[in-house]
């Protein structure tokens, strides 16, 4: 489900990161957060307030993390429980998982 309006944006450094979102009408913010290891970034946290939940809002901060990873060429560690749960969602974001150590 997309939400007309919504707008993500992203700040962030070598080290670390956030991905925001927001939405037309509300001053409540989602937020995915990473930290970098080594050619990876590991995604951490998804938090997305109960004001704007329920509408997509996590899957969008989701995909605009597959999307730079595609295009900047970076791999993922999803450590957060909701971002592991959309790579089981999406077999094809496959190729994206960082080797995790045996």
């Amino acid at each position: 489900m997309a939400i007309e309006g919504l707008e993500i944006t992203h700040e962030g450094n070598a080290a670390h990161g956030e991905y925001r979102a927001t939405v037309p009408g509300s001053d409540a913010v989602g937020r995915l957060t990473w930290k970098a290891r080594g050619e990876a970034r590991i995604a951490d946290h998804t938090l997305v307030p109960p004001e704007i939940g329920g509408q997509g809002v996590a899957a969008a901060l989701v995909d605009a993390l597959v999307r730079d990873a595609r295009e900047d060429g970076f791999k993922i560690v999803p450590q957060c429980s909701y971002v592991e749960a959309q790579f089981r969602r999406h077999p094809e974001w496959a190729d994206l998982l960082a080797p995790t150590p045996s």
